[in-house]
C-alpha cells in the first residue's frame, strides 16, 4: 500500500497542479469506497479554490475557504493529473475537475476514502489520535524509549502503531530496523535508549531517502503523472526473502508478525 513516502511524493507532485485552482465540477463514478463518498460532496466543493495541499501521516489534506477535503489512498489508491478529455478507466472512481485538467482518484481495491470537514482537520476522528510525524523534531529516540517502557509486544508492531508515530508502515519499519540492527521480534520494552536513538535516526533516514527517490513501487503505486517511484531498487530486506544480506551475505528471512510479513537478517539484527 502507499506508505508515507508515496503519499508525500503524491502531495509534492499534485500541489503544483492544483494549488490556486478552482474546482469547477466533481464527477463520482463509484461512491462505495472504504466509506461511501458523501452525496453532498459535489455541492460543498463546487467553485471552491484549493488553497494548499498538506499531509498528516498517510492522509492528504486539501484546504479550501469552506473546509478541508481529507483523502486516504488506502491499499492501492493514487491521485493523478490527467487531461480534461481523458476518459475514465476501470477503477477510476472520482474526478475533481479543475478547468482544463482533472485530479483523478484511482483505487482498484477501493480501500481508500474521501472525507469532508468544516472543522480543524487534525481533530477529525481519523486523525486526532495520531502520534508525531516521524520526520519532525518531536520524534526522537528519547520519545520512543519513554513510550516503550510498558510495552511487551514486538518493536516492529510498536513503531507501526500510528498512535506512537504517524505513518511508519511495513516496508519502512522493516528497513529501519535493519539499519539499526534491531530484530523485529524484540520486545519494545527491552531496548535501550541508545538503540532507540539509532532506530529513530534510521526511520528518518529511510523515509527521507524514499521521498527523495520518488516513493517505492510495489504492486500498484504510481506517482501523480503515472510514472513509478524507484526506491524499491534500494531495499535491503523487504521482499528479499532467501536473498543474500547486503552486509553479511546470510539469507534474508521472513516471518509473519501481527499479520504482516517481516523481513530481517538474523545475523545482523538482534
Amino acid at each position: 500500500m502507499p506508505e508515507l513516502p508515496e503519499v508525500e511524493t503524491t502531495r509534492r507532485g499534485i500541489s503544483r497542479h492544483v494549488t490556486g485552482q478552482r474546482i469547477t465540477d466533481l464527477v463520482i463514478y463509484q461512491r462505495n469506497l472504504r466509506w461511501p463518498v458523501s452525496h453532498q460532496l459535489g455541492r460543498k466543493l463546487k467553485n471552491q479554490s484549493i488553497r494548499s495541499v498538506s499531509r498528516r501521516a498517510k492522509y492528504l489534506l486539501f484546504e479550501t475557504a469552506a473546509g478541508h477535503l481529507i483523502v486516504h489512498l488506502g491499499m492501492s489508491g493514487s491521485l493523478r493529473i490527467v487531461r480534461s478529455d481523458a476518459p475514465a478507466q476501470k477503477h477510476d472512481h472520482v474526478d475533481f475537475v479543475l478547468g482544463g485538467k482533472i485530479l483523478r482518484f484511482h483505487d482498484p481495491r477501493r480501500f481508500g476514502s474521501i472525507h469532508w470537514t468544516r472543522r480543524d482537520p487534525l481533530q477529525h476522528k481519523l486523525l486526532h489520535r495520531l502520534g508525531p510525524e516521524p520526520l519532525s523534531d518531536a520524534f526522537n529516540g528519547r520519545y520512543l524509549y519513554g513510550r516503550a517502557a510498558s510495552r511487551k509486544g514486538s518493536v516492529k508492531g510498536f513503531i507501526m502503531n500510528s498512535e506512537i508515530v504517524a505513518g511508519v508502515g511495513n516496508i519502512y519499519a522493516s528497513e529501519a530496523l535493519f539499519l539499526s540492527g534491531i530484530h523485529p521480534q524484540r520486545a519494545a520494552n527491552r531496548i535501550a535508549l541508545k538503540r532507540y536513538e539509532k532506530l529513530a535516526e534510521s526511520i528518518k533516514k529511510v523515509l527521507a531517502k524514499a521521498i527523495d527517490s520518488g516513493g517505492t513501487t510495489l504492486r500498484d503505486f504510481l506517482r501523480e503523472d503515472g510514472r513509478p517511484g524507484y526506491f524499491a531498487l534500494e531495499l535491503n530486506v523487504y521482499d528479499r526473502a532467501g536473498k543474500a544480506c547486503r552486509l553479511c551475505g546470510q539469507p534474508i528471512r521472513v516471518r509473519v508478525l501481527g499479520q504482516r510479513s517481516s523481513y530481517f537478517c538474523s545475523h545482523c539484527q538482534h
